[in-house]
């Protein structure tokens, strides 16, 4: 009988044992999966909090834990309000990952947990956040009465789509119909996700305005000078045809996440990937492009703050985007692949902005040709994706949903989307949080839009004196 009580006790010792040494590990060696999801939690978790003003613990259980990975639900996130810092722990315990809130130029993520490094990497005389005011959007933030039909669209929640946060309609260049998700509103910063690349583009094009850079321009970075990447043009990135082997699978450790959150130097990996095909040959779908557009043109702008304010002054400002906060990561460079917050009435100026060919307010801010670019399908997408940095055919192409063949899109992670049909004179931003497995797709909304529209009025002159008529390929 004695034995048996041995036998317990032993194996009592033993789960003792395996429970102190995993523990051990995975508090001196966590599995990178756990650090980057970790990472993602510290920072969506920062963003949210400070930038949108949304409470941490609901941040957490709905946009981090809800629709991500089941060991998501584990991590525990802590916000030190007087240091904007965001510290986020897997059980509490393991795995530590930070982010730091760095007033106007967002949050980063700390992987390394730097945060003096963090916070010296960018100027603190950044740009202050715009006033607001009541006039007609997109001057202010008045709207009038909404279009019914329009109205009832967006009230489709088949059509909405799971989780919308925001839907805004723009029709010759004034809000006809919006709607928000439950604690959500037209004054709630959200975030863009991979539409951020086309932004990033446009502030390329800001500074190819002004005659600093060009689509053919090469030897781009330092460490390409001596070997193939020599070759690759200004051109070949916007089109990502860069031949760069990059890996953007979001189901495991991937190129992606590992930039995004186990690198405080973002360009780093990117910037170091070895050539898969000659450029302009092969077609891969890279955040990590994007990125090394901004070290880019950060780079042509030249002095620090400068690059620091650029997007702001020429872009931000001049469109009334006053929401527009555009995150850097924790060496200094934008996050052009992804970090974008803003609300939809901004998201919607910036689509407004594109249908008038990069002219506001009679100003030409964009050369012309650059949003034909955003128009012009690559050879190797296969006609899915465009000269520049935007989407021709997400998810199927416009012919297969009905729709006018001019459409082009922004889109991103988690459901955000933007169509811009210039023969409709009509922008659909719709922003929300629905994973792609659900299955949902944008198009399906547009379509409803577009039978539900009256014949169009006289063009608007609000947004700028020349009206929406994007330049052809």
């Amino acid at each position: 009988m004695r034995f048996v009580p041995r036998v317990l006790k032993a194996l009592a010792l033993l789960l003792v044992v395996v429970v102190t040494t995993a523990a051990g590990w995975l508090f001196v060696r966590p599995p990178e999966l756990l650090r980057v999801g970790d990472g993602y939690a510290a920072k969506i978790v920062c963003s949210n909090v400070f930038i949108a003003g949304r409470d941490a613990e609901e941040v957490l259980e709905e946009d981090v834990q809800a629709p991500g990975n089941p060991l998501l639900r584990l991590v525990r996130v802590s916000v030190d309000h007087d240091n904007g810092r965001v510290t986020a722990r897997f059980m509490g315990l393991f795995a530590s990952s930070y982010a730091l809130y760095r007033g106007a130029l967002g949050c980063t993520s700390v992987p390394d947990g730097d945060f003096d490094a963090a916070a010296n990497a960018v100027p603190f005389d950044a740009p202050a956040k715009m006033e607001t005011n009541d006039a007609p959007w997109p001057q202010g933030e008045g709207v009038g009465d909404p279009d019914g039909k329009i109205a009832a669209v967006l009230a489709d929640a088949r059509l909405a789509g799971p989780s919308m946060r925001a839907i805004v309609v723009v029709r010759d260049g004034r809000i006809v119909a919006e709607a928000y998700g439950p604690g959500f509103s037209a004054k709630t910063p959200l975030i863009g996700w991979s539409m951020t690349k086309t932004v990033n583009a446009a502030v390329l094009g800001r500074l190819m305005f002004d005659g600093k850079i060009s689509f053919d321009d090469d030897h781009l970075l330092a460490q390409w000078r001596d070997d193939a990447r020599a070759r690759i043009k200004v051109s070949d990135l916007l089109g990502m045809e860069s031949g760069l082997a990059f890996n953007e699978n979001y189901g495991d450790v991937a190129d992606v996440t590992r930039m995004l959150y186990l690198d405080p130097d973002m360009v780093a990996l990117p910037a170091n990937a070895p050539m898969e095909a000659a450029p302009g040959q092969r077609f891969r779908y890279s955040s990590g492009t994007a990125v090394l557009l901004s070290r880019i043109w950060m780079d042509r702008v030249g002095n620090g703050p400068a690059a620091f304010s650029y997007p702001h002054d020429a872009l931000f400002s001049p469109l009334g985007m006053t929401s527009a906060v555009f995150e850097v990561d924790a060496r200094g460079t934008f996050a052009g692949s992804s970090y974008l917050y803003a609300t939809a009435h901004d998201w919607a100026r910036f689509g407004q902005f594109l249908l008038q060919d990069g002219v506001w307010n009679g100003q030409r801010l964009l050369p012309e040709g650059f949003v034909g670019a955003m128009r012009t399908p690559t050879a190797a997408s296969n006609g899915r994706y465009t000269q520049g940095q935007a989407w021709l055919a997400p998810g199927g192409s416009s012919a297969a949903f009905g729709l006018p063949e001019d459409t082009f899109w922004l889109t991103g992670h988690d459901g955000q989307s933007m169509a811009i049909v210039p023969s409709a004179n009509l922008i659909v931003v719709r922003l929300g949080l629905t994973p792609g497995w659900l299955g949902y797709q944008p198009q399906t909304l547009l379509k409803a839009v577009l039978a539900a529209l009256p014949p169009s009025g006289a063009p608007q002159q609000q947004a700028g004196s020349q009206q929406p008529t994007a330049a052809q390929p």
